[in-house]
């Protein structure tokens, strides 16, 4: 006698979508209610990743040609677009591999324009003047491209000001100037009026004046009187 058997049956196993081949043409329109069809569409194409996905389509149409392998608009601008939301969170990551591949590619259209020059050199003397100037221009742009890479990966400079009120009321403005190499302070301003003979600190500012007095500034008129009422709180003040 047969034995019979209960339970769920067995569900088959779902299977995995199958990743889309040829190329991506579709452009994805996202549109919100109150927008028009056109406006929604017009909004799509003009986002960078979109523009600069058809220009890189249409540059490298040649490379590629049009096989199933080829990328489409929608490719380019999915690639294009990752690149520009890590830049958009701080990521320079790709910013600084692109800057140093065009400084060796432009260094190396230097080196391809001096060898065809000092080809012609000699025997045709307008070659050599247009091999020549291509060089330069690329010697110029590759060490722009170096500059621009070095000043991506170095500290912003930062100004911090500083206000010291010395005895009597004068108040000395002194900027420092904070570098990626150190830090440039200026010298004491506190009863100096002289440098202070170190050479990493600038020359100190004219000191307090046990008077009162500000910076001293030549003058054709003589010292003018103090008031009554100055002399008195100055005497109180020694003592007097």
């Amino acid at each position: 006698m047969a034995k019979q058997t209960t339970g769920k049956a067995k569900q088959p196993r779902a299977t995995k979508a199958a990743a889309p081949t040829g190329p991506n043409n579709a452009l994805s329109v996202p549109k919100k209610d109150d927008e028009s069809p056109t406006l929604a569409t017009a909004k799509a194409i003009m986002r960078p990743d979109i523009r600069h996905g058809i220009t890189a389509a249409q540059v490298l149409k040649t490379q590629f040609g049009s096989t199933e392998f080829s990328p489409g608009i929608a490719d380019y601008g999915d690639a294009i677009g990752e690149k520009a939301d890590a830049a958009a969170k701080g990521d320079l990551a790709f910013a600084s591999r692109m800057l140093a591949a065009q400084a060796v590619t432009l260094d190396t259209i230097f080196g391809e324009m001096a060898r065809r020059m000092a080809l012609n050199m000699g025997e045709y003397l307008g070659a050599t003047e247009t091999y020549g100037r291509i060089a330069m221009k690329a010697q110029a742009q590759s060490r722009a491209t170096l500059e621009a890479l070095a000043k991506l990966h170095q500290p912003r400079e930062q100004t911090v000001r500083h206000v010291h009120v010395n005895e009597g009321g004068q108040a000395v403005i002194a900027d420092q100037f904070h570098h990626h190499t150190g830090v440039r302070e200026n010298g004491r301003s506190d009863d100096q009026s002289h440098t202070t003979g170190a050479t990493s600190i600038g020359p100190a500012l004219p000191g307090a004046d046990p008077l009162g007095n500000g910076v001293p500034i030549s003058s054709r008129e003589g010292a003018q009187a103090v008031p009554d009422a100055r002399r008195d709180e100055l005497g109180r003040a020694k003592g007097e």
